[in-house]
C-alpha cells in the first residue's frame, strides 16, 4: 500500500508517522511518500520519520520528494495537510480582522475566508493530478478550512473525505473522565467542521446508553474549563460545543483577549523553530513531547483509522468525518459538507441518521453553510464582490461596514495568492 502526504514537511508530520508506525497492523503501509516544496524542512522531517519507523520496527519505505506528480503516482490514498502562504499568512489571518473588532482566526471568520481563497485553487489542482495518476485513489483532507475544502473536492467529483481531530479529542477526553476505553465511547457529534456539538455520549456503541447527563453532572467543571466557557452555559445547552463555538458564544471576550496577547500563529512559529531544531538531532527517534503543544492531537489515530476503512483494512466502520449531507440534516442542502458519524468503507463515507437538531444549533449551522457556499464561490470565481458577499453572510462579521473594510484588508494581505486580484 502506498500513501502520500502532501505537506509532508510540516512539523505535524512526525505525529502522523508515529501513528503509522504504531498502528501498522491496522494500516500496512509499504511505501510512504512525503512531498513538500520546502526541501530543508522536508529533509529534517524525513530523517526523523525514518528513525521513528526504525525504532518501532516498521520496515516500510519512506520517500521524500518535491515532485508532486511522482509522489502521487500509484498512491492508494493522498493526505492533504498543506498551508498555502505558511505561518506568515496565518499571522496575517489572525491579525488584520481585529482592526474591525472581528475575531482573527485561521479557520473561521474573515481569516478563515482568506485561507479558503488561498487554499481551494491549490487543492483542486493537486486533486486533479491525483485523479490523473490514479482515479481510484482516496483523498483525505486535513487542510483547513476542512468543510469548504472538502466541499470543493466533492463538487469537482473527487473521491474525498474530510478529517478533523476535534471529535477524537473529545472522545479521548470523555473516556478519561468516565474511566473507560476510548473505543467504548461513541459521540452523537453533529454540525459543520469547527461548528459542532456533542448531543449525546454513548457507551458501548452507536445505540448505547447516553451518559452525557452524568458526564456533565460529575465533570462539567472540567469540561467547561477545557472549552473556556461557563459551566452554567453547558448545563443550559445540555450539550458540549466544540471549543470553536467560543468564537460565537463569547465573540467580544475573545476579541479582547486576542488584542492583548501574542497571536497563536506567533506561538506556533516559535514552536516550529524549536521542533525543527529537535528534528535535526540524529539521535532523536520519537516524536518530542513539545509536538503535543503544536496542535493536531490524535490526528494520527484518526487518519490511520479513516485510511484503513477506505482502503479495505481494519479501520473502524463508524467514524466522525466530513462528507456530503445527502439529506442527513434536512435543513441544509444535499451538497453541504457536514461533520457527523458515518459508516466508512471502500465506497466512502455514508452519514448515519441524526436525531432532530435543536433550532439553536440548526440556525447557526444554516447560516454558516450559506457563508461556506458563498466562500466557495469566491474561491472558485474570485472577485471583490463575491468576497464581500461571503463576509456579509458570516455571523462573525455580518455588518456591511465591517464587510467592506475586511474585504479591502483581505485582498491587500493576500494579493500574491489571488490570481484575480
Amino acid at each position: 500500500m502506498k500513501l502520500t502526504v502532501v505537506g509532508g514537511g510540516s512539523t505535524y508530520t512526525p505525529e502522523l508517522i508515529d501513528g503509522f508506525a504504531r498502528l501498522r497492523d491496522t494500516l500496512p503501509v509499504r511505501e510512504l511518500v512525503l512531498v513538500d516544496p520546502a526541501a530543508d524542512r522536508l529533509d529534517l522531517v524525513g530523517g526523523l520519520a525514518r528513525r521513528i519507523f526504525a525504532r518501532q520496527g516498521h520496515d516500510g519505505r519512506i520517500v521524500t520528494t518535491s515532485d508532486l506528480d511522482a509522489a502521487v503516482d500509484g498512491a492508494d490514498a493522498v493526505l492533504l495537510q498543506l498551508r498555502v502562504g505558511g505561518q506568515a499568512a496565518r499571522q496575517q489571518d489572525e491579525t488584520w480582522p481585529l482592526e474591525c473588532g472581528c475575531v482573527g482566526q485561521e479557520t473561521t471568520g474573515a481569516g478563515g475566508l482568506a485561507k479558503a481563497l488561498r487554499t481551494v485553487p491549490v487543492v483542486l489542482d493537486i486533486a486533479e493530478r491525483v485523479r490523473q495518476a490514479n482515479p481510484d485513489a482516496w483523498i483525505i483532507d486535513f487542510t483547513n478550512p476542512v468543510g469548504i475544502v472538502t466541499r470543493a473536492l466533492l463538487r469537482a467529483g473527487h473521491r474525498a473525505v474530510g478529517l478533523c481531530n476535534v471529535a477524537i479529542g473529545l472522545q479521548r477526553k470523555f473516556a478519561g473522565l468516565l474511566g473507560v476505553a476510548p473505543a467504548d465511547v461513541h459521540l452523537d457529534h453533529v454540525g459543520l467542521n469547527h461548528l459542532t456539538w456533542e448531543t449525546a455520549v454513548r457507551l458501548g456503541g452507536p445505540e448505547g446508553a447516553d451518559v452525557l447527563p452524568r458526564l456533565l453532572a460529575e465533570h462539567g467543571d472540567a469540561v467547561a474549563a477545557d472549552l473556556r466557557l461557563p459551566r452554567p452555559l453547558l448545563d443550559r445547552l445540555g450539550a458540549v460545543p466544540s471549543y470553536y463555538l467560543r468564537y460565537y458564544y463569547a465573540h467580544d471576550e475573545v476579541v479582547g483577549e486576542l488584542r492583548t496577547k501574542p497571536s497563536r500563529a506567533a506561538e506556533v512559529a516559535e514552536m516550529e523553530r524549536q521542533l525543527l531544531r529537535m528534528y535535526a538531532d540524529p539521535a532523536l527517534d520519537e516524536k518530542p513531547a513539545l509536538l503535543a503543544e503544536r496542535g493536531g492531537a490524535y490526528y494520527s489515530e484518526a487518519a490511520v483509522d479513516l485510511a484503513a476503512a477506505l482502503l479495505g483494512g481494519a479501520g473502524s466502520p463508524y467514524q466522525v468525518v466530513n462528507t456530503s449531507n445527502r439529506g442527513t440534516l434536512p435543513f441544509l442542502p444535499d451538497d453541504a459538507v457536514i461533520e457527523v458519524p458515518a459508516a466508512v468503507g471502500g465506497k466512502g463515507a455514508a452519514p448515519l441518521p441524526v436525531a432532530d437538531v435543536d433550532p439553536l444549533y440548526a440556525g447557526l449551522m444554516a447560516n454558516v453553510t450559506a457563508y461556506e457556499d458563498l466562500a466557495l464561490d469566491a474561491a472558485l470565481r474570485g472577485g471583490r464582490d463575491r468576497v464581500f458577499r461571503a463576509l456579509l453572510a458570516h455571523p462573525l462579521v455580518g455588518q456591511y461596514g465591517y464587510a467592506e473594510q475586511l474585504t479591502d484588508l483581505l485582498v491587500a494581505h493576500n494579493r500574491e495568492h489571488l490570481a484575480w486580484a
